[in-house]
């Protein structure tokens, strides 16, 4: 049987890699030294020969598509597989690479872009990140041989060490030009159940909508029979749709503030919502030094970001209620 995998597909997937990183064709040229057009066409040629659109074309930014999305994931775990192997086959002396299971929107939008300053502080820590939400104790990561997996959930560990490093809130986000466009809607009450998109999967045994029904709970609002908005696989994808206007996602604060701060997504109201869940950094305990140093390396990041998002918040008069509290490690 004939491989799809071209030299030149294997060349559009590179350049889509890119930019969809990078959110941007000309960033993506800066980093493989070639021409913001060359870039733009080999997306395209991927494009006409998936059959499928990528990325919506924004003014400023490229936004992924759903389909786009779900290629990101695939060619980011094949591309760190690559290098991860390639670099037990360079040097037999370095320290195995470690596997790091993660909830897939939250590895993409919150960690990643922070591996950097791990392997920077700790060069010797080879690290590999993949994306997963089932449940986990300590049958299941021993029988999968995981070490060490991101989790957001409500907790409840039981059999395994589970450290809560960062808490998260809920607001409805959307789009500056979804916002102009219906002006209607000027309190939650007034948000149509039609036009709220949901996360149907936020963790495992979750109910499909119970993110927008906890937030409009906390707003003494009614919770609808039966939802009717669209609904997604992965919190980025309701948050993608939300910036190409699609509808109201409830954004986490922590995948959200990006997009907060670059002004690609607005809250529509002045109040987040304590969510029932939180990141959790769970372990198996072993001899495997490399899982302190990560667990310690997540606490600080996540007390930065903390502050960071807090400090953000009240600029905005976005109020945070209840009051923010204390983490503790179970």
């Amino acid at each position: 049987m004939r491989s799809l995998l071209s030299s030149s597909l294997l060349t559009w997937l590179r350049y889509f890699d890119a930019a969809a990183r990078h959110a941007s064709f000309t960033l993506a040229a800066h980093e493989l030294h070639v021409t913001q057009g060359a870039v733009s066409q080999q997306v395209k040629n991927l494009e006409q020969w998936l059959g499928s659109l990528l990325f919506h074309r924004l003014p400023r930014k490229l936004v992924l598509t759903p389909e786009g999305m779900q290629l990101k994931l695939a060619v980011k775990e094949s591309f760190q597989i690559l290098e991860a192997t390639l670099n037990r086959l360079q040097s037999h002396g370095k320290t195995e690479a470690m596997n790091l299971n993660c909830s897939p929107s939250f590895a993409m939008r919150w960690l990643t872009p922070r591996i950097s300053n791990l392997l920077r502080e700790q060069p010797e820590l080879t690290l590999r990140v993949y994306g997963e939400f089932h449940l986990l104790d300590r049958i299941r990561m021993e029988q999968d041989s995981i070490e060490a997996a991101i989790r957001f959930d409500p907790g409840g560990y039981s059999d395994v060490r589970a450290v809560e490093f960062l808490d998260e809130w809920l607001v409805p986000v959307a789009s500056p030009a979804f916002v102009a466009a219906h002006p209607e809607i000027q309190s939650p009450g007034d948000v149509p159940d039609a036009l709220m998109l949901h996360d149907a999967s936020p963790w495992q045994h979750a109910d499909e909508c119970v993110e927008w029904n906890n937030w409009l709970q906390a707003m003494r609002l009614p919770v609808p029979t039966a939802h009717t908005g669209q609904r997604f696989n992965m919190s980025q994808l309701a948050v993608s749709a939300a910036v190409t206007g699609q509808g109201i996602a409830m954004g986490r604060l922590a995948l959200v503030f990006e997009d907060l701060q670059a002004g690609t997504l607005v809250p529509l109201f002045a109040k987040a919502v304590l969510s029932q869940a939180s990141y959790y950094y769970v372990s198996v305990p072993n001899k495997n030094p490399q899982l302190s140093v990560i667990e310690t390396w997540l606490v600080r990041e996540g007390q930065a970001f903390t502050q960071h998002r807090n400090a953000w918040c009240r600029k905005h008069n976005l109020t945070l209620s209840p009051a923010p509290r204390a983490r503790q490690a179970s």
